[in-house]
């Protein structure tokens, strides 16, 4: 089987201009399939064989000085602010939090996530639009 380099750089440059993670082409017989990974805390490259348990913990709250404790999605989907449209929002700017506390939903394959709070705080920012599509590990809300 010839690699056909073309293609796969081509796909490659997709991730990066559609900021995708993943990205996956079949014709006939053959599949190819490229992906990245971005994950990285405080700038600092993390390693793809993390543990499980340790990736879902250092991507879920990140600390950084200049702009709080980030709380990121734990899936790829689209985030709501409220329960259901027209009803009152999880979280708003100033809100006090308590960690555990649902701060969004996130809808992947018609299941609704409830996004718990990582920690204590008062949110600063909401970084996502209602309805917008999320990233695993794209940062939701900033708290202080």
């Amino acid at each position: 089987m010839k690699i056909d380099k073309k293609l796969i750089k081509e796909l490659s440059e997709y991730l990066d201009e559609f900021k995708l993670t993943e990205i996956e082409f079949t014709e006939k017989d053959t599949k190819i399939k490229v992906s990245k990974n971005n994950v990285s805390i405080n700038n600092q490259p993390t390693s793809v064989l993390q543990n499980s348990s340790n990736l879902a913990e250092n991507t879920s709250k990140k600390i950084n000085s200049k702009s709080g404790i980030e709380v990121t999605s734990p899936i790829i989907g689209t985030a709501y602010h409220a329960p259901e449209p027209g009803a009152k929002k999880f979280i708003e700017i100033g809100k006090k939090i308590k960690k555990g506390d649902t701060v969004m939903i996130v809808e992947a394959m018609k299941t609704m996530n409830h996004v718990p709070s990582t920690s204590d705080g008062v949110v600063k920012e909401i970084c996502v639009e209602d309805g917008q599509p999320v990233e695993f590990g794209q940062t939701i809300i900033i708290l202080e």
